[in-house]
């Protein structure tokens, strides 16, 4: 546990601007995918799952071993960006090919082999006009995720998985693209609802984040808030298909941006009561989508498919089997209560998923 923080830290700052975690790390810094001429199994694209879970398990446990640790970084400018040559593309170019979204920045590339040379493994971070790594506080490492992820969110479905890799499960390969994840959507209320109670407990009453980041924030702010109502109606699949396009619109303008012109270095102070409105209106979401994910045996949908209409207006959706992994994350989730808990873990033993004979669970019926 005394180990921690520190690679809370070194977590969040291998994490990029738009929302995403590189290949891995290593002594020499972060390290990300190329393509190969010659290896035809090279490939880039970022895994969809990292960026909450892994993080979230890392933050729990500093809470439990060392309380009020998290919400001092709160407000502490000592993080980082790492900087990738990847660009995700536009909204409007994941809609139209959503197995082909990022882009091979060579010239970046070129930028940060240069730096690299100059200053090592900080190379590989993103750097200011004034020759310095850009530095920000924790609380907008922990913002651009949960964004990333809103910014794919499709209602009743889950999170797009538009990053050309799949999550937990590399056999879910042949679902990058039109997959939607449920199982992100389980981790993402998880992490909502640990963000939002860091937030309850911290000291400072605003947060100083990048004015990139804040617009970006406020735009998503603004696309949940207009379509509010629609959480006790129900949203059909048009609804979805506009839902969809202003956040991902929201996100597209952001990354834009970033990839153009990169940080203003400008901060914009964002008060605690005003993060943690958009975190409950965010999880007002997400229940919902949770709750609309439920099927009749009473278990949970893992992975959803989209489709996009002939005319582009709207969105539906296709069920998939019931996965394992599904199950475990809804369990995990904290949406469930005590007695829809007892309800998953009993139909799990009426289901495809179990094997009497070894007493155990299938990944996949």
């Amino acid at each position: 546990p005394g180990f921690t923080e520190s690679i809370i830290c070194k977590f969040v700052n291998a994490s990029t601007a738009d929302g995403y975690n590189p290949y891995r790390i290593t002594r020499e810094g972060i390290d990300w995918e190329v393509i190969d001429p010659h290896d035809p199994w090279s490939f880039i694209g970022y895994w969809g799952d990292h960026q909450l879970v892994y993080l979230l398990k890392l933050m729990e446990l500093s809470r439990a071993f060392h309380p009020g640790k998290l919400q001092a970084f709160l407000s502490e400018e000592i993080f980082a960006y790492a900087h990738v040559p990847y660009q995700i593309k536009p909204y409007e170019a994941l809609l139209a090919d959503p197995r082909d979204t990022i882009i091979y920045d060579t010239g970046a590339e070129k930028e940060i082999e240069h730096r690299v040379v100059q200053s090592g493994a900080d190379g590989k971070l993103i750097w200011q006009g004034n020759g310095q790594v850009y530095l920000v506080n924790f609380a907008e490492k922990l913002l651009v995720p949960i964004l990333a992820k809103l910014a794919n969110f499709i209602p009743g479905a889950g999170i797009w998985m538009n990053t050309q890799r799949p999550e937990w499960n590399d056999a879910n390969n042949a679902l990058v693209g039109y997959g939607v994840s449920v199982v992100t959507l389980c981790y993402l209320r998880r992490f909502l609802v640990f963000f939002h109670s860091l937030l309850d407990h911290a000291q400072a009453a605003e947060f100083a984040v990048s004015e990139e980041v804040a617009a970006w924030l406020g735009e998503t702010d603004r696309v949940l808030e207009a379509h509010q109502a629609l959480l006790s109606q129900g949203i059909c699949d048009p609804e979805r298909k506009t839902i969809l396009d202003g956040l991902g619109a929201a996100a597209s303008t952001y990354r834009a941006t970033i990839y153009e012109k990169g940080f203003s270095g400008k901060k914009q102070a964002l008060t605690r009561q005003a993060i943690m409105a958009f975190l409950d209106r965010a999880q007002a979401y997400v229940d919902r989508s949770i709750a609309e994910n439920v099927r009749p045996n009473r278990l949970y949908h893992a992975y959803n498919l989209m489709r996009l209409s002939p005319d582009g207006k709207a969105i539906s959706i296709r069920r998939l089997d019931e996965m394992l992994e599904g199950q475990v994350a809804v369990l995990s989730s904290g949406y469930l209560t005590i007695a829809e808990v007892l309800e998953v873990l009993s139909a799990l033993k009426s289901s495809a998923l179990y094997r009497e004979d070894q007493y155990s669970y299938l990944l996949y019926p």
